[in-house]
């Protein structure tokens, strides 16, 4: 005959807990001191979004963050319709049903718009990966690898073989590829570059004869034999490359273990970050003005100095070509609308010549990226005609695509149709070396007299 069980209060709790999803109440046996405290991990909490629902109308998103942007998209934006046809300024209005943006300022001209169908399908993919973003899944393709093996080499040809090489999580979907891409793109566009097996050669002419000097100077010391030894003797290495991270935004605002990956791939050397902008992250004063700075390891430090870097120059003299090096990130040179200064931060000439004028003569690789063809187009043709800057460089690296471009698309806030890949390409210059040119003109000039 089978009793049945009357529930105990012990047994209730325990189903209410692990429907609740907190820990559950553990019963011990007679013989339960034998395999000791058993620990119940609580439950993950659940996605606010599922994979499968991550399209929404930014202005009825259930994501907070997503109907502020809408707010804000529709406080700055205009309607394409009403500038291009009627000549009229009136903002956007109107969500657009496909790509949940808002667009226009009414259905009307949203129908009436030819050439909204020709971005409309790539504001969807933003659109969906901002939400994944933000669903509440784990971000899984953010687990990034510690150290570099030994004897583990680096493939910087592209993003896929970076990525295998480094023993990051296997990519294979289009959505962690570009949420990824876009992270890295800061540290892997300077290791793109400054690496030994860069992918920017002399052999596909994208190094100049100057550029190889530049680089070579660098490399001396990124791999040098103390930079090698001070795997197993720390004090070995005596030298400290310094990158200057000029106009600072995004870069400053990064984990600092996403700048860790740079360092992991130059393990043995030194390396001082500093940030410098006026939109950089900083809580203390130092230097003058506010700053920050976060020493990660024995190898790493990160410097954010919250103001503009013409003013500091002086402060971080004197130079050496062979340790200090220069990175612009999409600064805009040449961007042609100086009323937007949310967008960028250094926009004319009278922002940044004077900052050009302060390096060139330092003779310290100057690189620079820009957001697409015409945006590094537009700021190679804006160093011409600028006094102290034209005809005071040598190329050190042609304008191109960088392999290490974000593969995420940006969308501006004042005009949905405006759309960039961050640090799609990237050029580099140093200031103009004269000294075998003087000492050929002084010869001359000698056998003239004599």
């Amino acid at each position: 005959m089978l009793l049945s069980r009357t529930p105990t209060r012990r047994t209730c709790s325990r189903a209410i807990a692990l429907q609740s999803g907190r820990p559950a109440l553990v019963r011990r046996t007679i013989f339960g001191w034998l395999r000791g405290k058993i620990k119940l991990e609580p439950a993950k909490p659940k996605p606010i979004l599922e994979q499968d629902d991550l399209f929404h109308v930014f202005s009825t998103s259930p994501i907070p963050a997503m109907r502020e942007r809408a707010q804000v998209i529709k406080s700055m934006a205009s309607c394409p319709v009403c500038l291009d046809v009627h000549g009229e300024n009136k903002s956007v209005q109107y969500d657009c049903p496909d790509c949940g943006w808002p667009t226009h300022c009414s259905k009307e001209h949203h129908d009436q718009d030819t050439e909204h169908m020709k971005y409309c399908g790539r504001l969807r993919e933003v659109n969906e990966d901002e939400h994944d973003l933000r669903s509440g899944r784990e971000m899984w393709e953010f687990n990034m690898p510690g150290e570099q093996g030994y004897e583990e080499t680096i493939s910087f040809a592209n993003w896929d073989l970076l990525w295998y090489t480094r023993g990051f999580p296997s990519i294979d979907a289009d959505r962690p590829r570009r949420h990824l891409s876009k992270v890295l793109t800061y540290p892997m566009t300077i290791a793109g570059i400054l690496h030994q097996y860069s992918g920017f050669t002399t052999r596909n002419q994208r190094i100049t004869p100057e550029g190889a000097r530049s680089l070579a100077a660098l490399r001396s010391v990124f791999f040098s034999d103390a930079a090698i030894s001070s795997r197993e003797n720390a004090l070995a290495l005596q030298d400290t490359i310094r990158i200057f991270i000029i106009g600072a935004r995004a870069e400053s605002s990064l984990p600092p273990e996403v700048w860790e990956q740079l360092n992991f791939c130059f393990p043995n050397v030194n390396m001082h970050l500093h940030f410098a902008g006026k939109r950089s992250r900083s809580e203390l004063q130092k230097y003058g003005v506010p700053a920050y700075t976060d020493p990660r390891n024995r190898m790493l430090t990160l410097t954010s100095i919250q103001a503009r870097y013409e003013h500091l120059h002086e402060q971080f003299g004197p130079f050496d070509p062979y340790t200090d090096v220069f990175f612009f990130f999409c600064p805009g040179f040449g961007f042609p609308s100086p009323t937007n200064p949310d967008l960028l931060q250094i926009q004319s000439p009278d922002d940044w010549a004077g900052i050009l004028q302060q390096l060139l003569p330092t003779k310290c690789a100057i690189f620079v990226t820009g957001f697409s063809p015409t945006d590094v187009e537009r700021d190679v043709k804006s160093l011409d005609g600028v006094p102290g800057v034209e005809g005071e460089f040598d190329w050190i690296l042609t304008p191109g695509n960088n392999p290490f471009g974000s593969e995420k698309w940006d969308v501006a806030d004042f005009d949905p149709r405006v759309m960039i890949r961050i640090n799609w390409g990237v050029w580099g210059i140093r200031g103009k070396q004269r000294e075998i040119l003087a000492r050929h003109v002084e010869k001359f000039a000698e056998s003239e007299i004599s």
